[in-house]
C-alpha cells in the first residue's frame, strides 16, 4: 500500500454519516462488549482474548471515570456519580474474572445497559 492508494481511499465513502460523540461512544462499547461475549463463549480456550477485552474495557471505563470526575463535565452530578461507581465496580469485577472467580457476564450486562441508554437518549445508532 502506497501513499497514492491511501490518498484515494481516505475519502472513499463520503456518503457515510458523520458520527456524533454519542454514536462513537456506542460503537466503542459495542465492539468491546462483542469481544467480551465472544471470548467468554470460548471458555478456557478464550482466556487470552478475554484478558485483552477486559483490558480494553478497563481502559474505556477509566477514561469515563476521569471524564465524569472533571469539574467541567456538564452531566448531572447524580449521573456522574453513577458512572464513576460503575467504573470502580467494573475494575473490581474485572480482577475477579481474570482470577477465575467470576464470569464476564456482569461486565457485558453493564456495557449493554450503557449502550441502551446511549441509543435511547441520543436516537443513535
Amino acid at each position: 500500500m502506497n501513499a497514492a492508494h491511501l490518498a484515494k481511499t481516505a475519502y472513499a465513502a463520503p456518503d457515510q454519516p458523520t458520527r456524533t460523540l454519542r454514536g462513537t461512544e456506542y460503537e466503542v462499547f459495542a465492539r468491546i462488549t462483542h469481544r467480551l461475549k465472544a471470548a467468554s463463549a470460548l471458555g478456557d480456550a478464550g482466556f487470552t482474548s478475554l484478558a485483552r477485552a477486559i483490558h480494553d474495557n478497563r481502559r474505556l471505563w477509566t477514561l469515563l471515570a476521569a471524564d465524569v470526575a472533571d469539574p467541567g463535565n456538564q452531566l448531572p452530578a447524580p449521573l456522574r456519580a453513577q458512572i464513576f461507581y460503575l467504573a470502580q465496580f467494573t475494575n473490581l469485577h474485572s480482577s475477579k474474572v481474570l482470577a477465575s472467580k467470576a464470569t464476564a457476564e456482569v461486565l457485558v450486562d453493564i456495557n449493554t445497559s450503557i449502550m441502551k441508554g446511549l441509543r435511547e437518549n441520543g436516537g443513535e445508532p
